[in-house]
């Protein structure tokens, strides 16, 4: 790896699922590309949204994606999968509570 993403990148076991995530950061390669391809952010706006990274963070991540292209396609392909199926799978305890609430206003009202 390029000594100057070595400074900015890191993969640590049992921090962010050990994916390359910024150095000292919790903000994964895959959350800037997501942020910046599929949000439209500039780096600018990035670094605006989150100042505790630096211009040099964003553009290391977006250079490691692209020399990893197919590792954090697959890696964000693999979240987006496991929200799809939590979303199915695990009842919104809002929509819960809301249907309590209009079941027992139906009781009151007969």
């Amino acid at each position: 790896m390029d000594s100057t993403i070595v400074n900015h990148i890191e993969m640590t076991p049992g921090i962010c699922g050990g994916k390359p995530r910024i150095a000292g950061h919790r903000i994964r390669v895959q959350d800037i590309v997501l942020w910046h391809e599929r949000l439209g952010y500039s780096p600018d706006e990035i670094v605006s949204k989150y100042p505790q990274l630096t211009m040099g963070d964003v553009y290391a991540a977006l250079a490691y994606y692209h020399d990893n292209l197919e590792t954090i396609q697959r890696d964000i392909a693999e979240g987006e999968t496991l929200a799809h199926s939590l979303e199915q799978n695990t009842p919104s305890k809002l929509l819960q509570k809301l249907i309590a609430r209009d079941d027992s206003k139906d009781s009151v009202s007969s």
